[in-house]
């Protein structure tokens, strides 16, 4: 398989003078490589996007969206392509892969073809103030100009197409960094969008290292940044661009619970456990990272996890049988290994996996834990890796308390077959999405808003709530001017204070108050010359 081996600007290769290369993280060979660019490269991305931006933005939605039509076409003929090149860079099994990543950007691409045009269609709104009833007001959804969009390596499809394809089709033009661990994913997304048909400098595609992406931040053409990745990063992202006073979308860590209750059906309950800990090998911001048992299940959901978590396969992400592969970076691997050193030295027990495996790749094996206590760092910071600490709780309230006890907010789950104690889960779990009976998926629907509480992030990505964080929301009125004047406008004086007086107990008033004040309108010099008395008559039921 052939790669991209250079940046995308204005729909061209630009060699750039460093170089990034990609390491399968199951056998440590190299991948494949390209040229990086630098700041100045970087810059000029930017410029490209901004050149571009004023065709793109009075571009009909419709020919935008035909382009992602193109594009989902391109993608699906594709897939299989793009599936294995995201196990060779990140180490998903292929069918993994194509599952969590491949399969909700082309369902993205879906989406936002099926149902751009209503969503940014012009809407109308009826005015709620008497005196602006003859008004066409309404709102509309305006591009916002160029974007930066900055990306993980975990999920290299998935997690650039939710924030790309809106972006686009909603009319902004952007210059889109992949996370260098998984940067040939990233171009050759880049790549596909090319050949399907935005114009040069729409979308543009940069292999760009770490310390030169302050460039995409710091361009006074940049109107806004999308970023998901760390929460140290994030902050970084978002002092700089406070300092600029533009708005930062930020897509930050979890460390999200489960929440089982007594009732729940035990082997629904572990396999979806054992699958939302562990897909990805643990490597989503979403992942089952604590879960909360109540005690009369604890025991016999320990048992069937455990059970599970052994049958899993762990090997080559190539191999059709293989069910978890290696994580994607040796130092997200040593992370998860000091936390789990660090609470089995404080008393947790790892009743499956726990030690940090000899050989080839960056491989750890699914870890459950037990014994763990709340002021554990496996308990309180983001792990990122195949871990499953659970803990006994005596009841509910102490299971949805410890669940919030959490400076994160992203997503969480609650296990039930209770449809009141599901409402209760729903409601009391304090995260940006709640799931019952399920976990992660949550994110492969199109139409369900993402982000978080707390140090998850600020903002929302996905659906119609996602669609319009990429837009300039504007209230917009038409008044035909067919008055000379309106009634406030100057002079002032008397009669318009008598005016005021009187309409303040019609429009606002209850009971006889109001009617009372309708010949004291009726008697000024301001109603009868400047009041629309077919506007008042058309809307008299509703004044009355």
């Amino acid at each position: 398989m052939k790669y991209p081996e250079h940046s995308i600007v204005r729909n061209l290769d630009l060699p750039g003078p460093g170089l990034i290369r990609s390491i399968n993280p199951a056998t440590e060979e190299v991948v494949g490589q390209c040229s990086a660019l630098d700041a100045e490269g970087a810059t000029e991305a930017v410029s490209a996007a901004a050149e571009a931006y004023p065709a793109w933005a009075s571009t009909p939605v419709s020919d935008r969206v035909a382009i992602l039509d193109r594009w989902l076409e391109i993608m699906l003929a594709e897939q299989d392509e793009l599936s294995h090149l995201v196990s060779f860079e990140g180490g998903k099994p292929v069918a993994e892969a194509r599952l969590v990543d491949v399969f909700p950007g082309m369902e993205t691409l879906k989406y936002y073809r099926d149902h751009a045009e209503e969503m940014l269609a012009f809407r109308p709104v009826e005015s709620e103030q008497l005196l602006f009833r003859h008004w066409k007001a309404g709102y509309r959804f305006d591009p916002l100009g160029v974007m930066s969009v900055i990306t993980p390596w975990n999920y290299p499809v998935g997690i650039p197409m939710a924030e790309i394809v809106p972006a686009l089709v909603a009319g902004n033009t952007l210059v889109f960094k992949p996370a260098s661990a998984t940067v040939l994913t990233g171009l050759m997304i880049g790549d596909m969008a090319r050949r399907a048909g935005f114009p040069p400098g729409v979308l543009n595609t940069v292999a760009l290292p770490g310390s030169a992406t302050n460039a995409l931040l710091d361009d006074h053409r940049v109107c806004k940044v999308l970023f998901t990745g760390s929460v140290d990063i994030g902050r970084h992202v978002a002092r700089r661009c406070a300092e600029r006073i533009i708005p930062a979308q930020l897509e930050l860590g979890g460390k999200d619970a489960a929440v089982v209750a007594a009732d729940a059906a035990l082997e629904r309950t572990a396999r979806g456990l054992v699958w939302g800990a562990f897909v990805n090998t643990g490597q989503t911001c979403a992942s089952i990272e604590r879960v909360y048992a109540e005690a009369s299940i604890y025991d016999a959901l320990v048992a069937r996890v455990v059970e599970l978590t052994k049958e899993l396969r762990i090997g080559d992400p190539s191999k059709a049988e293989t069910d978890v592969g290696p994580l994607t970076t040796a130092g997200q691997r040593e992370i998860v290994a000091k936390q789990v050193e660090e609470a089995l030295e404080g008393g947790a027990r790892a009743l499956t996996g726990g030690k940090l495996p000899e050989g080839k790749g960056w491989f750890y094996p699914p870890t459950v834990l037990v014994d763990v206590r709340d002021e554990m760092e496996i308990m309180v910071e983001e792990t990122f890796g195949p871990v499953m600490p659970i803990m006994k709780v005596r009841s509910l309230e102490e299971g949805i308390r410890k669940a919030n006890d959490s400076r994160f907010g992203l997503t969480a789950s609650g296990w039930t077959t209770s449809a009141q104690t599901a409402e209760r889960l729903q409601r009391e779990l304090q995260a940006g999405v709640v799931m019952i009976n399920d976990h992660v998926v949550a994110f492969a629907e199109a139409t369900g808003s993402w982000g978080g509480l707390g140090e998850s992030g600020i903002g929302r990505a996905h659906g119609e709530y996602g669609l319009h964080e990429l837009v300039n929301i504007k209230y917009v009125v038409h008044d035909e001017g067919k008055d000379e004047a309106t009634p406030w406008y100057y002079p002032y004086g008397e009669d318009f204070d008598q005016f005021i007086n009187a309409a303040m107990p019609l429009l606002y008033g209850k009971g006889l108050e109001r009617y009372a004040s309708l010949n004291n309108l009726a008697s000024t010099r301001r109603f009868r010359e400047r009041v629309r008395k077919t506007t008042l008559a058309a809307n008299l039921k509703k004044l009355l």
